[in-house]
């Protein structure tokens, strides 16, 4: 298991991951000191835990949104040529799997404490 030590809002943490996931996990801090540093350009002054918090809640939201669009898009049937039966797009398909698969696994890791 590989340790990574990523920076969010000026403090320091080693977290542990799989190895080969080190990039990852530098870039999935960088989404979330992203969305600490949207809240601060709002005037907020906030305490650390606070702000964690609300960055957790605004990629939740995302989440939930990414969720909500790939659910309709699901079960949206394709434009068909005409007179045709719709069309589905393997790599598509594959392609929204992959998706929800890691918008839930990461909602699964905000969810833990």
């Amino acid at each position: 298991m590989a340790q990574v030590t990523v920076r969010i809002n000026g403090y320091s943490y080693t977290v542990g991951c799989e190895d080969g996931q080190e990039q990852h996990l530098q870039a999935m801090a960088g989404q979330v000191e992203k969305r600490i540093d949207s809240i601060k350009a709002l005037g907020s002054n906030s305490g650390e835990a606070r702000l964690l918090v609300l960055a957790s809640l605004l990629m939740a939201d995302e989440i939930h949104d990414l969720r909500a669009e790939l659910d309709a898009a699901r079960h949206a049937p394709r434009p068909a040529p005409s007179g045709a039966a719709p069309v589905r797009d393997p790599e598509l398909d594959r392609t929204l799997g992959r998706l929800a698969l890691r918008a839930e696994e990461i909602a699964a890791e905000l969810e833990r404490p």
